[in-house]
């Protein structure tokens, strides 16, 4: 697990996991001029955002360990601007990869869950089919059940509607992805527009017309553990931020913080066969 030396909190990330990360966290600039602040520790920043995501606490109640709260606010609106946590994340779900015996993007048939981010501050909605209200987050993950892409997006928008965004943030980063699988509810246009895209080909996954009940579909089980590992993290669980663009970038610290503490026990999967095959999908919303 590595040395939890300086460590005060269960979410403090060890030694040898903060070298994991380190590299692509850009250093502070507070304390470079002669007589200004002192310079900003910015592992504990990553520390106080690991605390903040696993405990679902407010920002305000921040303990002052982790130096003052809009210290840490401050350095993670940065870092979700300039995609200074998505570009972290990326950097770990390649040595994740990897290290389960992977290469490092996906390869021809990945994982895919739907993930959306749309409108304007504060955007919720119902949806009246589902009878639910809030927002949807579908994901986009590969067969370990990685986060490639995430949007969020009001729940009035459509299923279908809001899935075009989520494949369009996978143009032109998984040159090896081909084969994307989806439930029922993706059939019809997308099918088309999916191939137009990206030349991906989605493959749908219907349940049987004779089935009744709960039935394991292939590789849709990979997107609803990703969503299982996102209840892990109270900040997650509901959807307490402003921004639809925050409610996306939160789900980054979390994926981070799963990735540098449990990617041996939690992340990677044993097949029985090298085939990799995408999933599609919309989580329930939640706000």
């Amino acid at each position: 697990m590595g040395s939890m030396e300086g460590t005060i909190y269960p979410t403090d990330l060890t030694d040898e996991q903060w070298e994991l990360i380190r590299p692509y966290i850009p250093r502070s600039k507070s304390g470079t001029r002669k007589g200004g602040r002192p310079p900003t520790d910015v592992r504990m920043v990553v520390n106080g955002l690991m605390y903040l995501v696993r405990t679902g606490c407010a920002w305000r109640m921040l303990p002052r360990d982790f130096g003052p709260w809009p210290t840490v606010h401050h350095y993670y609106r940065t870092w979700r601007g300039d995609g200074t946590l998505q570009k972290v994340y990326d950097a770990l779900r390649r040595k994740v990869r990897i290290q389960a015996g992977r290469k490092p993007s996906p390869p021809r048939r990945s994982s895919t869950a739907g993930g959306e981010n749309r409108g304007n501050r504060g955007a919720r909605g119902y949806d009246a089919g589902k009878k639910i209200k809030g927002r949807k987050r579908p994901i986009v993950v590969d067969t370990l059940g990685l986060i490639l892409a995430v949007v969020v997006h009001a729940a009035d928008i459509q299923d279908r509607d809001g899935a075009e965004l989520v494949p369009a943030r996978l143009v032109g980063r998984f040159s090896r992805l081909k084969w994307i699988r989806a439930d029922g509810g993706y059939a019809g246009k997308m099918i088309e527009w999916t191939y137009q895209l990206g030349c991906w080909v989605l493959q749908i996954v219907k349940r049987g017309d004779d089935v009744t009940g709960f039935v394991v579909l292939p590789k849709r089980w990979i997107v609803e553990r990703t969503f299982a590992w996102f209840n892990r993290y109270r900040r997650l669980s509901k959807d307490y931020e402003t921004l639809p663009k925050s409610s996306d970038s939160m789900i980054y610290p979390a994926m981070i913080h799963l990735g540098s503490v449990s990617k041996q026990q939690v992340m990677p999967i044993v097949f029985h066969d090298d085939m990799e095959v995408g999933v599609y999908e919309t989580t329930r919303a939640y706000g």
